[in-house]
């Protein structure tokens, strides 16, 4: 039996001015998420963007040629109702952040991670207000509560498309410093995925690069570009 598949059928997506958003509308019908929630967008800009993913749509739906699509029903569904969650987890990567740790035999790897990370870590501290302290290898070190408080503090701040962002970026990273300093307009995600990756670009150069290594890295590239995507077009005018 062939497997079923999501075909167009519809002429023309839209939207329509809702005073908690935009929803989205094929040929007029309201369109809901897979869980049956209204898929309605918080700003004109992400609405538009997301429409322009429903036109794009040739024969068959491809969720993922959709990734805002995507996002916006993973921030209504789950996000939504799991807010204290999702941010207290996202939280918890302050105390094992990957700038904090770093390589204790490969003097080369651990002068790159300094010039690289340093950078990061001390703007966390000046405008975050959490500086964090660095170790040697992967033993878990102590941070100061204060710090990891400050750090919290910014995540529980966001609202839900914005904690819908910052969950890809850190998750995908390692580090919520590279995830808020995106979302700050301190890096773009392309430069925070970069610098997630120092090891692996590390002894990619050493051992020659691994294609499904490298592809794998491209995938998480992207997600996080949609992210910082999702996160500019939610931004109220």
């Amino acid at each position: 039996m062939s497997e079923w598949k999501f075909r167009r059928f519809w002429q023309d997506a839209a939207l329509v001015d809702l005073p908690d958003g935009w929803q989205v509308v094929l040929d007029g019908k309201p369109v809901n998420t897979p869980g049956k929630l209204p898929l309605v967008l918080p700003t004109l800009p992400l609405g538009q963007a997301v429409v322009a993913e429903w036109d794009a749509v040739d024969e068959v739906v491809n969720p993922g040629a959709m990734p805002l699509t995507r996002a916006a029903n993973t921030a209504i569904e789950r996000v939504t109702p799991q807010f204290d969650g999702v941010a207290a987890m996202l939280a918890d990567y302050g105390g094992t952040d990957l700038l904090s740790y770093r390589a204790d035999r490969q003097e080369a790897l651990r002068r790159e991670q300094a010039a690289a990370w340093d950078p990061l870590l001390d703007w966390a501290g000046d405008v975050l207000g959490a500086r964090l302290v660095v170790t040697g290898g992967v033993i878990p070190v102590a941070q100061d509560p204060a710090a990891i408080r400050a750090l919290a503090g910014h995540v529980t701040a966001l609202d839900v498309w914005g904690l819908t962002a910052l969950h890809e970026l850190v998750t995908l990273s390692g580090s919520l410093v590279l995830g808020l300093a995106v979302l700050h307009g301190r890096l773009s995600a392309n430069d925070a995925h970069g610098l997630a990756r120092l090891d692996e670009a590390y002894q990619a150069r050493i051992w020659g690069p691994d294609e499904e290594a490298e592809a794998a890295a491209e995938a998480r590239r992207r997600a996080m570009a949609d992210a910082e995507r999702l996160w500019q077009l939610s931004r109220p005018a």
